[in-house]
């Protein structure tokens, strides 16, 4: 135990001889749920594309046959509806919240969806935001999920914690970008769920290059890569690579990230669907 011990252990990452000797944290989900594997998608600074991966990840395990659900954990930048073109609200009853369904049967939960207005600021502190998420895990009937992919905020506070001791996760994503200071950053995302005994699947660099439509060629706009370096840093074998393509923007625009085809993803989708195979 540390010396600077507050005997929270619920809201500790530390794994200290009291913490260990805790009733597990676990919060059981919903009677009605059925959920195979859970996955989050994390990296330690916003901007980098978690949404985004999250979506395409959803996709292409939904094109391979799987059952698949996304929890929007990014209460306060909720933006998975808007990738699936989503503008209605979930229902409830005594049994519980249904998470409401894209055009090909993707399980979406997200704040937008409770909201009256989906341009309504939610503005809690990080507890309620924390107490939201777990909610959408133990009151939200996942009905027959395969693969539950978590679409997280950036960093390593409240919301990530909460995750990572309240769901059964089985692994998590980590999404990053070709700046230097960004790989650094996501470093404190594999670290934290080295902390956490959550194993780390595979890297995405977004915004890694991009194709010349005239010659074919690629071009590295955000600067060199680096996520070879992190990965074998961190001893992680599973690396994509997604290119910048302004194809792939319209379709997040108009909420039809499903129509879009990616072989890109290919490599991250693989490492997620070993956890079945």
């Amino acid at each position: 135990m540390s010396e600077s011990c507050n005997h929270d252990c619920e809201n500790c990452a530390s794994k200290c001889g009291d913490a260990e000797g805790q009733k597990s944290f676990l919060a059981p989900m919903n009677a009605l749920s059925e959920i195979k594997k859970v996955i989050g998608v994390v990296s330690g600074k916003g901007g980098v594309g978690k949404s985004l991966v999250t979506s395409m990840l959803a996709v292409e395990m939904r094109r391979r046959g799987y059952s698949v659900g996304i929890l929007d954990a990014d209460i306060t930048g909720p933006s998975i509806p808007k990738l699936f073109g989503i503008t209605g609200n979930a229902t409830s009853d005594n049994m519980g919240i249904y998470p409401v369904l894209s055009k090909t049967g993707v399980e979406v939960m997200s704040v937008n969806l409770l909201l009256e207005n989906d341009s309504d600021p939610v503005i809690w502190r990080g507890p309620v935001i924390a107490g939201a998420v777990k909610q959408f895990w133990t009151d939200v009937v996942w009905e027959d999920v395969d693969f539950l992919f978590v679409d997280m905020p950036p960093g390593t506070g409240d919301v990530p914690l909460t995750v990572f001791q309240s769901l059964p996760v089985d692994g998590i994503i980590v999404v990053t970008s070709p700046q230097e200071l960004v790989s650094m950053i996501v470093g404190k995302a594999v670290k934290m769920a080295e902390i956490m005994n959550i194993p780390v699947l595979g890297i995405v660099e977004n915004m890694s290059y991009f194709v010349c439509p005239d010659c074919g060629s690629k071009h590295s706009i955000f600067g060199d890569s680096n996520v070879e370096k992190t990965a074998k840093e961190f001893n992680i074998t599973n690396v994509a690579k997604l290119p910048i393509d302004p194809k792939l923007a319209a379709a997040c625009d108009k909420g039809m990230i499903e129509l879009f085809e990616c072989d890109a993803i290919g490599p991250a989708a693989e490492a997620v669907e070993k956890l079945i195979k």
